[in-house]
């Protein structure tokens, strides 16, 4: 059976977020039994109509759920947990984060209406629990939000270090530095294989600290006098307090502006994050502070179009107005396939007479995952028998490989998802492939939204019909097969009927000349009839327009 496994094999397969940045969703398999490491979400893309948000198809998991014993979350980033709330009614397994994590996840099950269904265990900093044949110890690393974890996971056949995105930031200023005792520690003990993260592996030296963008945030902010807006990834809780400090040292009042941000100051606040900052304005009273004594922070630093930062620019947001002598201050990095839509937004926004400062610009951002210095600083400590790259596109995971390998790994292997790589017993290798695939979410929200292939039919006609149009024909016909008036047809997206009439009666008269043409006996089979009015119009717009438009036929028998 494809993806089976021997009960004394240790493997790994990944199922999203291996050959690309985002949507993980990670498998360990050891003696029958299966552990699943993040679930997370991804943006949609161009070519993905009406589709905003990704996600990993875990159908093969879903298989196998009698023997999922538990989801394990690195930490509460949106590509690592996003998708529970929507995919954990096809799993149903209990899930484990620490507390932040933890806090994040139950607001998005609570909205889900699945708070009481969804067993969240909640795991203490540096806190070791089994599950099934699984002994797991969460290893405190840092990020750009609060507690992210390396998991340690031990099974008879070997350790598994998965690291989970991270950084060693001597000086994180929210949370703990990273546990490098711990890591070398599990290093003498002996680690199997290290699953790591690739994101920033062709970054030289070290990714930088939170306290020096602190510094900088402080120094920038002093010099402007109208209003300022900050925008930042709104779990970065570090650079939420920092924004906080450096507006306060010159006299301005902070309001939050996006509803995920203030979700993240109240998981934040409840344990015991942000103390000594005072809590945030509403965006609506803020708006009756004098220009000088405000900061907004805002979502939408990715150009995302409903977030308060493009309702802004578009001067539609319901309480914030920005204008001549304003600034904006993109805290955040770009995120590869969201160029078009952040430098739109930018464009948006210097066009009502702002000014846009962007870290192109000045030292407003530093990433949260390891460059090249950390990355090599890792393996020295754990000093695995094999890396695993993952969290990168295939570009990031070959050259993470011959960095492992310059590291002097013995093996490095270069994955991308559906691969099932045997950890132990012996070498590692790809011994098989199991099916993979993308869910894309659509719909409004609430009972309107629904999950759908993103290689189904439902979004292959949708890209047909943006790229080639569309056309449904009614015909309409008595029993013994006699037309009954000309074809009824529209053309979305293909022809103007008011201008283009002598085109658009010429796509009536193929269907009615096609239709005719057929003997009798075929014009009473309503399948031929169909098939036989579909193709004289795909024919004729293709002839007529180069088009071969998604195309319906309505047969109507009177």
């Amino acid at each position: 059976m494809a993806g089976s496994m021997d009960r004394d094999e240790l493997v790994f397969v990944p199922l999203g977020g291996a050959g690309e940045i985002g949507m993980n969703l990670n498998l360990y398999g050891y003696g029958g039994k299966w552990l699943m490491v993040d679930l997370g979400v991804s943006f949609g893309e161009e070519g993905m109509p009406m589709i905003d948000v990704v996600m990993p198809d875990p159908a093969w998991i879903e298989e196998r759920r009698k023997d999922l014993v538990g989801l394990v979350v690195t930490h509460g980033h949106e590509d690592h947990l996003g998708a529970i709330h929507y995919l954990w009614p096809r799993l149903r397994c209990p899930v484990y984060a620490t507390p932040f994590a933890a806090a994040l996840l139950k607001g998005k099950l609570h909205e889900a209406g699945l708070a009481s269904a969804v067993p969240v265990q909640v795991v203490e900093l540096g806190g070791r629990f089994t599950v099934g044949p699984f002994d797991i110890e969460m290893v405190s690393l840092t990020h750009s939000m609060p507690e992210p974890n390396a998991l340690a996971i031990r099974t008879p056949a070997g350790t598994v270090l998965h690291t989970g995105d991270w950084k060693f930031d001597p000086d994180p200023l929210v949370g703990l530095p990273a546990d490098t005792e711990t890591l070398r520690r599990l290093g003498r003990e002996g680690v199997l294989a290290l699953v790591g993260d690739s994101t920033n592996v062709f970054t030289k030296g070290h990714s930088g600290s939170e306290a020096d963008v602190r510094a900088s945030l402080i120094e920038l902010i002093g010099r402007y006098r109208g209003k300022i807006a900050v925008s930042c990834f709104a779990t970065n809780v570090a650079r939420l307090e920092s924004i906080a400090i450096a507006a306060e040292t010159h006299g301005r009042h902070v309001a939050l502006a996006g509803r995920s941000l203030r979700r993240i100051d109240k998981a934040a606040r409840e344990l015991g994050y942000l103390t000594g900052i005072a809590p945030f304005l509403d965006d609506h009273d803020a708006g009756y502070l004098p220009d000088d004594k405000v900061l907004y922070i805002c979502t939408g630093s990715q150009g995302e179009p409903r977030a308060a930062l493009s309702r802004i620019a578009a001067d539609d947001h319901p309480h914030v107005t920005l204008g001549e002598g304003d600034v904006v201050i993109f805290s955040s990095r770009i995120i590869p396939g969201n160029e078009k839509a952040i430098f739109r937004l930018q464009n948006q926004l210097v066009r009502l007479g702002i000014e846009v400062v962007t870290e192109k610009d000045e030292f407003v951002h530093v990433s949260g995952h390891p460059a090249r210095d950390e990355l090599e600083e890792m393996y020295q400590l754990v000093r695995p028998g094999i890396a695993i790259p993952v969290h990168g596109e295939t570009r990031h995971i070959h050259e993470h490989v011959a960095l492992a390998e310059a590291c002097q790994v013995p093996q490095a292997l270069a994955i991308e998802n559906g691969a099932m790589v045997r950890l132990a017993p012996g070498p590692a290798a790809v011994v098989d492939r199991v099916p993979t695939g993308k869910l894309g979410l659509d719909g409004s929200g609430g009972e309107t939204t629904r999950l759908i292939r993103l290689d189904g039919e439902i979004l292959r006609n949708r890209r047909r019909m943006v790229f080639n149009g569309s056309a449904v024909v009614t015909v309409v016909m008595d029993r013994a097969g006699r037309m009954v008036g000309d074809p009824q047809l529209t053309a979305l997206g293909l022809l103007d009927a008011e201008h283009e009439a002598e085109e658009h009666a010429a796509v009536v008269d193929a269907v009615r000349d096609a239709v005719g043409e057929l003997p009798q006996k075929a014009r009473q089979d309503n399948a031929v009839v169909k098939e036989t009015a579909r193709r004289a119009v795909r024919r004729t717009l293709k002839d007529m327009l180069g088009h071969k438009p998604v195309t319906d036929v309505h047969l109507v028998r009177v």
